[in-house]
């Protein structure tokens, strides 16, 4: 087949999650089909809008510069970018797993052009225009609170008001802006959830927010866990002793809580360690370095590591992998890269997270953003290191030998749900 994956951003330029997901599926599909990628990067010293094509690990990859777009949906632009691209590949299947940073225009060119889509979710992006439901406040009082639902007014006032004037006088006329801009985006949204022909989601609260929030219908999205490269994804008996470690890995933005896992670190008065690991990110870092200055315990920061190396690297080192998002995570990678190599998580009892995490199961659960918690837990952790070391031989709790999903049955599936939506909508009859 000619499989078509959009993707707003790709390795090794970003490297979160959903990034670093579709590249494992890109460079598995590679091997039986061919496959392209459509994504974007930016570029502060190129024109927006300029595509170029790029090749990473045999997988051939167009890059759209949008180096200064930021909470746009709709690009015609990207749009015409996208269509170049369908006529050059002319592609069997469009694969998206996120449109943030592209345009909601794409589905419109897949479905003018006949062919099936599949949506992998890896947030709310299509419910909340910032993704996360975790507001933007900027009022002076709240920082990050969590969302209970999408209303325009609310959206307009809460997570767009840093884009108001901030007049007092023009207060009236931006909200009304801002909720009539939200309003429609959201609109456009609508428009395009009937032309998806499956969406999938990587976890079952993520399923039931989209069904239960969004109307999706239920026969229209399937749960699918992700799939893991898990050749190099194996235990490593620890070599050396060393006091009980735990290890964080992921960007440093406030949404992934590092700032928590710090506070709570610094509670411990046993002997401990804690090692970060990620991209630096100037501001970001240097403040999260401060925090961890007057800790008791050693906290080290160390920055990226390459995923093939993430055993070696990273899980040889720790004892506990800690998971404090401040959102409601969908299903983080990094669990199941932990599971995968018998580390033992501790996460949010919230979301996605606590889904793959039973407490004193397979890990250790904390009330969500409850930092004395988090500490509670941890101490715990270092008190009964046998016990969490029990735990991560426990790993994955959804399969009958506890592993994590290989990549290779993983794409086996995509395969399927791809021939079965080419088949029923009559774009490839009689081809498999």
């Amino acid at each position: 087949m000619k499989i078509l994956k959009v993707i707003h951003g790709y390795p090794p330029t970003y490297n979160a999650g959903s990034e670093v997901y579709s590249r494992s599926i890109c460079e598995q599909l590679a091997q039986n089909h061919d496959i392209q990628v459509f994504t974007r990067e930016q570029n502060d010293y190129q024109l927006d809008f300029v595509a170029r094509q790029t090749n990473n690990n045999n997988v051939p990859v167009t890059l759209i510069n949008l180096a200064r777009e930021k909470d746009g949906y709709e690009h015609e632009a990207v749009n015409q970018a996208f269509l170049h691209t369908l006529e050059n590949f002319q592609p069997d299947v469009i694969h998206i797993g996120h449109l943030n940073h592209l345009s909601l225009g794409i589905v419109h060119v897949a479905k003018e052009n006949k062919i099936p889509i599949v949506f992998t979710l890896h947030d709310f992006w299509l419910m909340c225009p910032r993704g996360q439901f975790l507001q933007r406040n900027f009022d002076g009082q709240n920082l990050y609170r969590l969302c209970d639902g999408q209303e325009d007014k609310k959206c307009a006032t809460n997570c767009y008001k840093m884009i108001h004037s901030c007049r007092n006088e023009d207060e009236d006329e931006d909200t009304k802006y801002w909720t009539d801009w939200v309003r429609r985006r959201m609109e456009s949204v609508r428009e395009i959830i009937p032309l998806i022909d499956v969406f999938i989601a990587p976890s079952t609260y993520l399923r039931n927010r989209f069904i239960d929030d969004f109307q999706i219908y239920t026969d229209k999205i399937i749960y699918l866990d992700y799939g893991f490269p898990t050749h190099y994804l194996n235990p490593i008996p620890r070599t050396v002793e060393r006091p009980f470690t735990f290890g964080y890995i992921g960007t440093h933005i406030p949404a992934k809580g590092v700032n928590l896992i710090i506070e709570a670190f610094k509670k411990i008065k046993e002997p401990s360690k804690l090692i970060i690991w990620g991209r630096s990110e100037v501001q970001n870092t240097a403040t999260l370095k401060r925090m961890a200055a007057n800790s008791v315990n050693p906290i080290e920061f160390i920055g990226e590591y390459q995923n093939p190396d993430i055993a070696t690297d990273v899980f040889q080192h720790i004892d506990s992998i800690v998971v404090a998002s401040i959102w409601g995570e969908n299903s983080p990678l990094v669990i199941h890269e932990a599971q995968a190599c018998h580390v033992p998580v501790i996460t949010a009892d919230f979301g996605g997270m606590k889904e793959y995490v039973h407490h004193h199961v397979n890990g250790l659960l904390f009330e969500h953003r409850n930092t004395d918690d988090l500490a509670k837990q941890m101490i715990w952790a270092v008190e009964n290191s046998s016990k969490m070391e029990n735990y991560g031989k426990q790993s994955y709790l959804f399969s009958p030998d506890n592993q994590v999903p290989n990549i290779v049955e993983h794409c086996n599936i995509l395969e399927t749900i791809y021939k079965q939506i080419t088949e029923i909508s009559g774009y490839r009859q009689n081809q498999y």
